[in-house]
């Protein structure tokens, strides 16, 4: 069972251990520096933290003993343009995914500004996904709450390490069955609603805030969708609209249940640029049963003057489907042992959180 937290903050690395009562902050790392996103990888025990270090760009570092000490590695770089030209430079390393279990050492990373990377050596070197960033319908992609387009989400399928599907703000759903050779859009039934109606379900502008799959039913997914909730029972063929749940479908973060993928959680927020829970109440929402029904569970979360947001890796289910993990745009990071029936805030507070975790050491 998992027995640490992950938290990748504002101002910092925070790693969470169980005190008995709750969990407590047991180590931290790179105070005052932005940690967009943490990985930590249980082939073999490796921690890797990335840095966004504005006008010094974005960094990696790793831990080969559970952020006692640290080493800088290179991060994902964009080649040179063919005319010899800077080219696209690095903006942010969004997500950090390791690869199947029998490929030690291969890292996948989702980055501002599109770019997909991979790396075998543990992050030592890196190299740009060029089937990816060569198709012609990324041309058509944009930003959503960044000027340029970025991966966030990186599934490696339990079934079959070449089977990944990379989501993208704004530019859809992509899946490769061949390890990166070739790529196709996995869109069907998405709409985008902040678009003319006639390019409303055009793959290529689709903005998934975050993707997820189940782990032990591979062929179910969710999508936290700027325009709503969205599922898919069949493998990525289709999705399907949820609606009816709980005060608000518009929101970041997304969890799925590790072996029961009817089962989903979310955390709602008034939509497009206001982003904070409906009527200042705190609550996340979560279904058993595919979308058909919702419970909205707010038993330990505040329910006036809430302000809190939950960024898209800011929410986290270990592998027993009963404890969860939320960290807010406010500095607060609950955890529940119940599935989400109620939470207990940690007392500290925290920066703004980015991304939690749960891993076990």
């Amino acid at each position: 069972m998992a027995n640490r937290i992950v938290a990748g903050t504002r101002k910092g690395l925070f790693i969470l251990k169980p005190d008995g009562r709750g969990w407590t902050v047991e180590r931290t790392a790179f105070l005052g520096s932005p940690v967009p996103s943490v990985l930590h990888d249980s082939r073999d025990g490796t921690l890797y933290a990335a840095l966004d270090l504005g006008h010094f760009g974005g960094k990696l570092h790793r831990s080969d003993d559970f952020g006692q000490s640290w080493q800088e590695v290179a991060a994902p770089a964009y080649p040179k343009a063919e005319d010899g030209a800077e080219g696209d430079s690095l903006k942010l390393l969004w997500t950090l995914e390791a690869a199947g279990p029998d490929q030690s050492g291969m890292l996948w990373a989702g980055t501002i500004p599109g770019g997909l990377f991979v790396s075998h050596d543990r992050g030592e070197t890196w190299a740009l996904n060029e089937p990816l960033w060569s198709e012609p319908e990324r041309a058509r992609w944009f930003g959503g709450g960044y000027d340029k387009p970025g991966i966030h989400s990186v599934l490696v399928d339990p079934r079959n390490a070449d089977r990944i599907i990379v989501g993208v703000s704004c530019g859809g759903v992509w899946l490769t069955e061949d390890g990166g050779k070739s790529w196709e859009i996995r869109t069907k039934g998405m709409r985008a609603p902040y678009m003319p109606p006639d390019l409303a379900e055009d793959g290529a502008i689709q903005d998934p805030h975050r993707v997820v799959q189940c782990a032990g039913r591979p062929e179910g997914y969710w999508i936290q969708h700027h325009g709503g909730i969205f599922r898919s029972a069949d493998d990525l063929a289709s999705w399907q609209e949820v609606s009816g749940m709980g005060p608000s479908t518009f929101g970041f973060a997304v969890a799925v249940h590790p072996t029961d993928p009817e089962t989903a959680w979310f955390a709602p927020a008034v939509k497009d640029e206001f982003r904070y829970p409906v009527d200042g109440k705190f609550v996340v929402t979560r279904t058993r049963d595919g979308g058909r029904t919702a419970q909205v569970l707010d038993k330990g979360l505040p329910q006036a003057t809430s302000y809190d947001l939950v960024y898209r890796h800011g929410l986290d289910v270990d592998e027993s489907g009963e404890r969860l993990a939320m960290g807010s745009t406010s500095g607060g990071l609950w955890t529940s042992a119940d599935a989400g029936d109620s939470w207990t805030l940690l007392p500290d507070r925290l920066p703004p959180v980015y991304a939690v975790r749960f891993t076990t050491v």
